[in-house]
């Protein structure tokens, strides 16, 4: 659990700072589940430059509640919990100060999201607040206020999460959640989780994450791991410490997701098989009379596949697909053995390109139009899909046949170009892998739109 706050002073000389307005998110990883924002009578006047920034000013604080007043609200808040701020040497020092001042010890594990942001995106030009929400595209209210500072700050430290692919911050919260002695009952674990798509990572007591998995029902999946009776089932449900999440709304993010975070993690218990799993692809070659040939073969890194399948039995199916709705000739596409004209011919739904009766130019236009539309070579597009929640939309980004990455963008932040999308995008790596989910997404399931470009 996190505690994401911000806190607005007076202004001052070092550690005589009071604290004029705090606002307080307890933030469980998914959503917000408590809240405390309140005005704080400092009894010290404000310095003037600061009441020019936050508009808060001496008057507006006369009949606000003091510290001690508010101190015990502020300790069950953040109990338990590790504290996020922007800056939060400077956030964590100031609710000492207070602390100290009434003879208590205050103090708790603390997370920078200044510091975050300079490690997980490198990239931004500046990581102020102010300027990190503009690029990224997340909206603000009430700057320089305390509530509105902190709810950026809890949108700015969602994204993180969704950036950090090695999952060092949820790794860092296990081991702190560990020294509190959370409780790790299966049961206790299957009851924390959604029945909602996305993927989930399965902890040891040190954080190591030893498997990874996604499902359109991450609570109905995850049980069926604690009631499993194989041996990598059993062995789960003996180390399985807890089990953190990630909503994707999408099951393609989903895929895509857990394809790259078992490689960047490795998990014990993940199948080494997967690293090979689209075994089966298509080809398409000239036979000596200059016709476009669609081959399904074992898949051949040399060669230059247009769409590849996890087995050979899903191939077959999608070539018969592909055959029917290009009207193209079971011979050519390797659905007949036929020595002359193909079984298709006699009952006139083939052209007759199997004994020569439409020049290889006819013929081979239509599978160069199956070709142009599945392989991904010099494509650029965006293809926008469902979010995490109502309001929300995910969107991945294509460009030159290279798969960038994909975001999750608020309903009012439109995208329109990929210039847009690039500055709140979760950076990916484009392999065959990635493509052939990708390819085979597409293949099976309606997005809500593409946008080429």
């Amino acid at each position: 659990m996190y505690a994401i706050l911000d806190i607005e002073t007076t202004g001052g000389q070092f550690n005589e700072e009071g604290i004029t307005e705090i606002a307080i998110y307890k933030f469980d990883g998914h959503e917000i589940v408590d809240q405390f924002i309140s005005l704080i009578n400092p009894e010290i006047p404000i310095q003037p430059f600061v009441v020019k920034l936050t508009g808060i000013n001496n008057e507006m604080l006369r009949g606000a509640p003091k510290f001690f007043e508010v101190a015990k609200r502020i300790i069950e808040m953040t109990s338990d919990c590790v504290l996020v701020a922007h800056n939060a040497s400077f956030d964590y020092r100031i609710l000492r100060t207070e602390f100290r001042r009434l003879g208590y010890d205050f103090n708790i594990k603390t997370l920078c999201t200044v510091e975050l942001s300079q490690r997980i995106m490198p990239e931004q030009p500046s990581h102020s607040l102010g300027k990190l929400v503009r690029a990224l595209g997340i909206p603000m209210a009430d700057r320089h206020r305390a509530s509105g500072d902190a709810m950026a700050t809890v949108k700015l430290f969602k994204m993180l999460l969704d950036k950090d692919l090695e999952k060092t911050i949820v790794k860092e919260l296990i081991k702190f959640e560990v020294i509190k002695g959370i409780p790790t009952k299966l049961l206790d674990i299957i009851e924390s989780l959604p029945s909602k798509t996305g993927i989930y990572y399965i902890h040891r007591e040190d954080g190591t994450i030893i498997f990874i998995g996604q499902s359109k029902n991450i609570k109905k999946r995850v049980n069926q791991h604690f009631t499993g009776i194989t041996r990598s089932a059993k062995k789960i449900q003996s180390e399985v410490f807890t089990v953190t999440y990630e909503e994707t709304g999408s099951e393609l993010i989903a895929s895509l997701k857990e394809s790259e975070e078992i490689k960047k993690n490795r998990p014990i218990y993940n199948r080494m098989a997967r690293k090979n799993t689209f075994s089966w692809a298509i080809y398409a070659e000239k036979d000596q009379n200059g016709y476009l040939n669609l081959k399904l073969q074992k898949a051949d890194g040399r060669k230059k596949e247009i769409t590849a399948f996890v087995n050979q039995q899903e191939g077959k199916a999608a070539i018969s697909r592909i055959t029917t709705t290009y009207q193209l000739c079971p011979k050519l596409t390797g659905l007949s053995d036929a020595k002359t004209a193909c079984s298709q011919f006699a009952l006139n739904e083939c052209d007759g390109a199997c004994i020569d009766k439409i020049t290889p130019e006819e013929y081979n236009f239509r599978v160069q139009v199956f070709i142009d539309k599945n392989l991904f070579e010099n494509k650029s597009m965006i293809i926008i899909d469902k979010g995490r929640k109502t309001g929300e939309h995910s969107a991945i980004l294509i460009e030159k046949g290279i798969y960038k990455g994909y975001a999750f963008y608020d309903l009012n932040y439109q995208i329109h170009t990929p210039e847009i999308l690039k500055n709140i995008l979760v950076p990916m790596p484009n392999n065959r892998d990635t493509r052939s989910y990708i390819q085979g997404y597409l293949r099976k399931h309606r997005v809500l739109k593409i946008i080429n470009f």
